[in-house]
């Protein structure tokens, strides 16, 4: 039962990771600069995904840094308070991308039933810490990467007229 129960989980979770990967890939090159909200929009969801993956989460760390903006001073478009240091190239997002593809898929991989009972805490201390089980940490994660997916979709239909189509399932199983 764990074995279908991961396969499965995999292969919703990935097929969301690559609904993202195909609305950044649409995404024309020559607006890459020129519309942040696209920009900031995929960046989030990129540093979320991979946060979302680290257990604990204060050892999170990642190769597109940010900084974290008062929310005065947080530039039109930025998703919260995560300001990127640069604008990144699409590839460089494609990159991470992939890279937390396949953190996700190996964490998938290695859950056991007592890695579904550990906990995932966001910070102990404070008041508005977020402590889920493990299990529900990758379907938060997934639904949340999801959603910022359809956010890219409408942006592209708006933009160019076009959007990715519906990924049913990840190709590659585990």
């Amino acid at each position: 039962m764990l074995h279908t129960f991961k396969e499965s989980l995999w292969k919703q979770f990935g097929a969301s990771i690559d609904m993202l990967q195909n609305a950044l890939t649409l995404w024309q090159e020559e607006t890459w600069n020129n519309d942040k909200k696209f920009f900031y929009m995929a960046y989030h969801s990129l540093i979320m995904l991979d946060y979302y993956l680290t257990n604990p989460p204060k050892d999170f760390s990642t190769p597109l840094p940010f900084s974290f903006a008062k929310p005065n001073q947080v530039p039109d478009g930025v998703i919260g308070d995560i300001v990127p240091n640069r604008t990144y190239t699409k590839q460089e997002l494609l990159d991470y991308l992939q890279a937390s593809r396949k953190k996700c898929r190996q964490l998938i991989e290695d859950l056991t039933e007592e890695k579904l009972q550990e906990r995932w805490v966001e910070d102990e201390d404070a008041s508005e810490s977020m402590d889920y089980p493990v299990l529900e940490i990758f379907l938060y994660n997934m639904r949340h990467l999801q959603h910022h997916a359809a956010q890219l979709n409408m942006l592209l239909r708006q933009k160019i007229n076009q959007s990715p189509g519906w990924i049913a399932q990840a190709e590659d199983g585990l």
